[in-house]
């Protein structure tokens, strides 16, 4: 098996704030009834199913809801495959759909004290502090592609986005965080 390619090789941009291509995660798109995958993704990732427009983490792991049926799984890159078929032993009989989805998406993370505001510029979401916290996660839009933003630490984001638009988005993040764009909102 071939080592994954990060979809921009780890490109980097310092700007008010930091943007940075994480390169391979692991990924599996998880859609079936949520009663029913509960127990299987708690033995894949450790973590509970998240309640709507959620996400739960753990260092390398995560389970975010996408939709009322679809859920993401986020663990290392080199576990997907094991993961995969331990979802399909524990969920054997029972309606799901399982796709490892890793090497279709790209990941960014958007550091420092203005990342926020970075994001704000990009996304029609509510992205002040009281609004958006730890433990959300929102599907939207970044400029005019799809994207998933959820807080991963301290004043830093992540973002998913389909792998073919990783150099768009790459760039519009930059661009957002360019020196002197500023704009004050948080």
């Amino acid at each position: 098996m071939a080592d994954p390619v990060s979809a921009l090789q780890g490109a980097r941009f310092d700007g008010y704030a930091q943007i940075s291509e994480v390169g391979p995660v692991g990924m599996i798109s998880l859609r079936g009834n949520p009663a029913e995958l509960a127990t299987a993704v708690q033995a894949v990732v450790g973590l509970a199913m998240p309640g709507p427009r959620r996400i739960e983490t753990a260092g390398e792991r995560g389970v975010g809801w996408m939709s009322p049926d679809e859920f993401l799984l986020i663990m290392p890159y080199a576990e997907v495959r094991v993961a995969l078929e331990r979802l399909h032993t524990a969920l054997k009989g029972r309606h799901f759909l399982a796709v490892d989805v890793s090497d279709a998406r790209a990941v960014f993370r958007i550091n420092g004290p203005k990342a926020r505001e970075v994001l704000a510029k990009l996304c029609p979401v509510d992205l002040s502090p009281g609004a958006f916290q730890p433990g959300e996660l929102r599907r939207t839009r970044a400029a005019q592609v799809a994207a998933a933003i959820w807080i991963s630490g301290p004043d830093e984001f992540t973002l998913v986005s389909f792998r073919s638009v990783a150099a768009y988005v790459f760039g519009i993040l930059t661009a957002s965080a360019t020196p002197g764009g500023e704009v004050g909102l948080f």
